[in-house]
């Protein structure tokens, strides 16, 4: 089954209804069962990801405050970044005569 008509089921009871017609009582049953533990599995994964995004923030903010406490900036840490050359090189070089 694909994503879209996956879509146009969780979109629609009434297409939902019509696929549930082609299966019986024991597969509805066991397709719910699958939904089920997909869905748990995803709520876990987003509480793992949002749980890692939670540590992240607080690890910035630790180093953040860490900086401000030595009295460094950004710029003291990265220093001072090379200039890029804009414009484009010449395609032919001419020999200087």
């Amino acid at each position: 089954m694909s994503a879209e008509s996956l879509e146009k089921i969780a979109r629609n009871k009434n297409v939902a209804r019509a696929a549930a017609r082609q299966l019986s009582m024991e597969q509805l049953n066991k397709l719910a069962e699958v939904i089920n533990e997909v869905i748990e599995q995803k709520q876990e994964e987003e509480r793992r990801r949002q749980e890692e995004e939670s540590v992240k923030a607080r690890k910035l903010e630790e180093i953040r405050e860490a900086i401000n406490d030595a009295g460094l900036s950004l710029d003291d840490l990265v220093g001072e970044q090379p200039r890029r050359r804009r414009g484009r090189p010449p395609k032919n070089k001419q020999a200087d005569s």
